[in-house]
Formats: C-alpha cells, structure tokens, sequence
C-alpha cells in the first residue's frame, strides 16, 4: 500500500475512545419510574389492513400499538371488532379465574405446600382472549406464564392443582416442575421448563398439519428475552419460508427474570419489528386490553387459515409480580413500576368496559369473584387431601419405568427388576 494512502486512513482515525451502551430499566429500586418516552399509539388510531396485505405494505404495524378501548372503556378504531358480549363475560370470568388461581398457589408455595409457582398477574388477557380467539382444537405451545388458557379450555382445575402438588392427582406423576402442565386433550402442548424450544416445535406441527391437509393452526408464545435464543429465529426462519399457519406471540413484560428487556433489544426497535427481517406480518398489541388482544388473534388466525402464512405479535404488558416465587424484583426494579404502568390492569379495563355498555355492574363483579374465590378453595382443599409436598401419597417409584417406550425395552424391563418392581 502507498504510504500516502497508509498516513491519510491513519489520520482520518477519531482520537476518542470508543464507548458501549448499557441499556436501563426506567427507574432502580428506590426510584420513581419515567414512561413517558413509550411508544403508545393513541386508541383506535392504528389502522386494520385487508388479511391478505403484503408484509412489506404494513411494517408500520410492528412500530405502533393497537389499542381498542380508550380511557373511559369505550371501543374505538378500525380493530373494535364487535365482540358478543358472551364472549366478553366469558373472557372476563375466566380472568378473574386465573388471578384467584394464582393467589390460592402463590400462598401454598409460601405456606411449604408446594415448591415453586409463577404467576400471571396483569397479564390474564394475553391468554384468556387468545384462547377464546381461537378455535377450541388449535394448537397451543405455552410458554409457563399462559395458565389462563388452560382454564378458559376447561382443563380440571382440580387437575392443575394436582399437578402443582405432584400428588396422585398429578396426570404427569410428578415428572415436571410445578406448573408446567401438559393437556394433549385440550390441544396443548406440554410446557418446557427450556426457554424457547416451544416455537420451533410449534412450527413443525404447523407445518405437519399443513402437510396432513387438517385445518388446524397453531399459536406460541415466548417472553421478551426468549427473542435472543436461537430457537426464536430458527422458528422464523421456517413459519417464513414455509408460510406456516402458526401465531408467534412474544409476551413483552418488560423483564426477562431480573433482566430489563431491553438487553434483549427492546430498546432498539420493538420486538414485533423482527418479523420484519423474516418477511413476515407483524403487530404490536396493548396486552393489557383484551379487546384488542382478541381482535389481532383474530387477524391472525384468519391469515393462517387462508394459507397466507405466520404473524408475530408483540403484547405489550407489564409483570407486575415477580418471575417466580423464587424472585425478589424489589431488589432490581422499583416497586412503583407495576402501579405507574400507563396500560392499567386487563380485569379493571374490561369490568369498565362491560359497566359502561350497561351489561355488567359492580354487584355482579363482586358476586362473581365471591363465588371463583369459593370454589378454587373448595377445589385447593380436595387437591390438598390427595397429598402436598413431602406430604401425602404420591406416583408409584415404578411409574419411572412407565410412559417411556411404547413397548418396553429388555433393559429397562431388568431395571425395573432389580428395583423390586
């Protein structure tokens, strides 16, 4: 190289040294929280396109936020999609279910009953309206904070509960972590304790069952930080290559266990923006309005079934409580966050809505919480006589050697010898 060209780069070299950014959450415990620099789009400002609408025409979707109801519960904008009320009183029983369900588990896991729970708390209409969006035999790959559609599917509460005590009710014979259930019969998916690994899975069996000629879809859903995993974007990979009739739901609630989502690029562009690389259809959704919610499940269930492919879709809520009950989020985020969230709470905005439009009250709210809070402890005592943790009955030793191979191998028949069963 001619020194000339050699002095000249070198010169053209900045003095200053180079620096990283270290994102940060929007206050530290101790701090009050800032959330005026969100992106919220105003209620019914966001446009609906056709379902059929080239990706590449509506990428503005994927940097605004559907929002339905406006700050008096009333529905506006082209995603107001008439929902029955049934539907409605439907969704909302099933959310107030879901929180009464939390708070029974929560307080056994503290009381020694079980050894580990998370809750849902705040984010019940990401799963109920989803659930009551799609059909009833579409498949679900959950992620271990969707419990609501479990229970809006009708799988035995008792059965959950079984499940969280590893008793003789457990259908899993205590071979998975607490709340990681499994209901083949309600067309979900066992959930993984590994993050991520649902959304390829639930792309193979969009696929396969696009493939078979069924007319089934299939819907995931990961939280913010699983969008750093490598099994996020070899899922986006093939639902775009393939146009597999699948949701790919990523539930941003701002914290991925202590970290803040935006290490996992939140704060770079919204996370529903990477489906944009991938070609595929994207929106941001208000999570907290269940209106909204069953509107873009809706969308997107109807671009599956027509064979036009997969959509992803933001839901931007808030975990108001902490990851698990083995997690103190007083010790890196402000505990005024989850009261300051601008989005509100889905139950309160939903009961506001169904007041409003003069088919609910606050009597009947109340009577309705008195009657799920009464039968979820009727419900947790007859879980509890079947055995609690370190107490009580539960699977046989034997039922290792069980639901392994269709037909049992001669090893493991000689194991199964040897340990006296």
């Amino acid at each position: 190289m001619p020194k000339s060209v050699a002095k000249s780069g070198t010169a053209a070299r900045h003095n200053s040294a180079l620096q990283l950014k270290f994102p940060t959450p929007p206050a530290r415990p101790g701090e009050d929280p800032d959330y005026s620099k969100l992106a919220l789009s105003a209620p019914g400002e966001v446009r609906r396109p056709a379902v059929d609408t080239k990706p590449e025409d509506m990428r503005d979707l994927a940097y605004s936020l559907i929002r339905v109801m406006d700050d008096d519960g009333k529905p506006v904008g082209p995603w107001n999609s008439d929902i029955p009320v049934e539907i409605l009183k439907k969704g909302l029983r099933y959310m107030v279910l879901t929180r009464v369900y939390d708070d029974r588990m929560y307080r056994a896991q503290r009381q020694g009953k079980t050894s580990f729970y998370i809750k849902c708390t705040g984010e019940e209409a990401i799963s109920v309206a989803a659930a009551l969006a799609l059909e009833p035999d579409d498949m679900c790959f959950t992620a271990y904070r969707q419990q609501g559609i479990y229970l809006t599917r009708e799988y035995p509460l008792l059965t959950m509960m079984g499940q969280i005590y590893s008793n003789t009710l457990d259908p899993l014979k205590g071979r998975q972590m607490p709340i990681m259930y499994s209901a083949r019969e309600k067309s979900i998916f066992t959930i993984s304790g590994n993050l991520t690994t649902q959304y390829p899975q639930a792309v193979g069996w969009a696929m396969a069952s696009a493939m078979s000629g069924d007319t089934r879809i299939a819907s995931t859903w990961v939280g913010d930080g699983s969008t750093a995993e490598g099994d996020f974007h070899y899922a986006l990979t093939l639902a775009a290559v393939y146009h597999a009739p699948v949701i790919l739901n990523i539930v941003n609630n701002q914290w991925a266990i202590s970290s803040f989502q935006g290490i996992a690029g939140g704060e770079e562009a919204p996370f529903a923006a990477r489906g944009i690389g991938y070609g595929l259809p994207a929106l941001r959704v208000d999570g907290n309005d269940f209106l909204a919610v069953y509107a873009a499940t809706q969308w997107a269930a109807e671009r599956a079934r027509a064979s036009l492919g997969a959509t992803v879709i933001e839901l931007f809520t808030y975990r108001t409580e902490g990851h698990s009950t083995s997690d103190d989020p007083s010790r890196y985020r402000s505990t005024e966050e989850g009261k300051k969230w601008p989005l509100g709470d889905p139950i309160d905005r939903l009961m506001k809505h169904l007041i409003k439009r003069g088919v609910w009250s606050e009597k009947e709210h109340a009577a309705m919480e008195e009657e799920l809070v009464t039968w979820v402890k009727s419900t947790q005592k007859e879980a509890e006589a079947a055995g609690t943790l370190g107490q009580g009955k539960t699977a046989s030793p034997k039922t290792m050697f069980e639901d392994v191979f269709k037909e049992p191998d001669w090893r493991q028949r000689r194991q199964r010898q040897e340990a006296g069963f």
